[in-house]
């Protein structure tokens, strides 16, 4: 991995499971969990020039990469409850990398992304724990990836896209010595 994929994946690329058993499936839900927490403590003292910093050459400022988790997780709440009332529904993609060069990415501050955030976590974690075995086979269909998925890929996917994002928060303030 050259240091351009490292800074972009610096925890390496998702890779599916192949099984989700329940304790790893808990494991899961814990990180999404507490995300919120654990990104408000890592930026909370941050000036609006780290905000401004990108992560990497070519990459989003820490403050598009929030104001993008915001965006994401969403919208992978709301796919879950698709997944739950519809049968496979054909969810919606949209284009991250337009939605983080819109006026509200770049400039606002990121207390309202932090709050979204944080009130999307506690809705979606208590819907993720109310669900049963049988609920967690339901799918949705991804017409960008061409696939259909079960909702515990899912749950394992937006717990690395939690830990994806932090580390190249955490990674640039390292780096930085922030």
């Amino acid at each position: 991995m050259n240091d351009l994929d490292k800074k972009r994946f610096p925890i390496g690329e998702f890779e599916a499971p192949e099984n989700i058993c329940d304790t790893k499936l808990d494991e899961n839900i814990k990180i999404i969990k507490d995300f919120p927490g654990k990104l408000k403590n890592l930026i909370e003292h941050f000036t609006d020039e780290q905000l401004d910093t990108p992560y990497r050459d070519g990459g989003w400022t820490v403050r598009q990469v929030v104001n993008h988790l915001a965006d994401s997780h969403i919208n992978s709440f709301i796919r879950f409850k698709l997944a739950l009332t519809e049968e496979n529904p054909t969810i919606k993609p949209y284009n991250e990398a337009k939605w983080a060069e819109l006026q509200d990415s770049i400039n606002m501050p990121v207390k309202p992304a932090m709050r979204m955030l944080k009130g999307t976590h506690q809705r979606w974690v208590a819907l993720l724990k109310s669900l049963t075995n049988k609920q967690l086979e339901r799918t949705f269909h991804h017409p960008e990836k061409e696939k259909d998925h079960d909702l515990r890929y899912y749950i394992a996917s937006y717990a690395w896209h939690c830990n994806h994002h932090f580390a190249h928060i955490d990674n640039l303030k390292t780096e930085k010595g922030w």
